[in-house]
């Protein structure tokens, strides 16, 4: 009687090790992207918390012109006369309203793209859990059970954390409930 690992269970644990890394890889990109794409997007204006303006690169203040706590988005506008002009106006904004600066409180994950990358790694881990359950009811051998069994029950401890916290984290799209 032979106690050596099946290949095939080998080759799915492989597997199931390639998702779990992409999927993390995935989101720690997407992460990453999205708030290069934020800080980008603020290149040379500063926020000063104790007036609670911004200054933009030609030194003029952009005041809150709206809040809206309800979806946690404040905006900031400068005079449209200052704005229209100054000489960096080419480069800073095409509108004739004078450059808008908006402001969220929201995390990563409540954002419509980190709800997205979350979902796809939610996918992959299924897609993992899935391969090693069927890895699991295909052999018998107690030496390839007690691996699978091993790696599938990390797997889905994780997942279960993940799918937990997506669903605690609302999405930018809902309103915020009253306290």
């Amino acid at each position: 009687m032979s106690h050596s690992l099946h290949p095939e269970i080998l080759l799915a644990l492989g597997y199931t090790v390639f998702l779990v890394a992409a999927a993390a890889i995935l989101e720690l990109l997407a992460r990453h992207t999205h708030r290069r794409a934020e800080q980008y997007r603020l290149v040379g204006f500063k926020y000063h918390r104790h007036v609670d303006t911004w200054e933009c690169p030609a030194g003029q203040h952009l005041h809150r012109s709206s809040a809206h706590a309800e979806h946690r988005v404040a905006r900031y506008r400068a005079p449209a006369y200052v704005c229209n002009g100054c000489s960096r106006k080419a480069s800073c904004t095409d509108s004739d309203q004078g450059r808008e600066v908006t402001q969220t409180s929201f995390a990563w994950l409540e954002t419509e793209v980190g709800r997205f990358h979350r979902g796809l790694s939610l996918a992959l881990g299924l897609l993992a859990q899935f391969i090693l359950v069927l890895e699991l009811m295909r052999f018998p051998s107690a030496l390839d059970r007690a691996l699978l069994v091993s790696a599938l029950a990390p797997l889905t401890f994780g997942w279960l954390r993940l799918i937990a916290n997506f669903r605690n984290t609302r999405s930018a799209r809902e309103p915020m409930q009253a306290a």
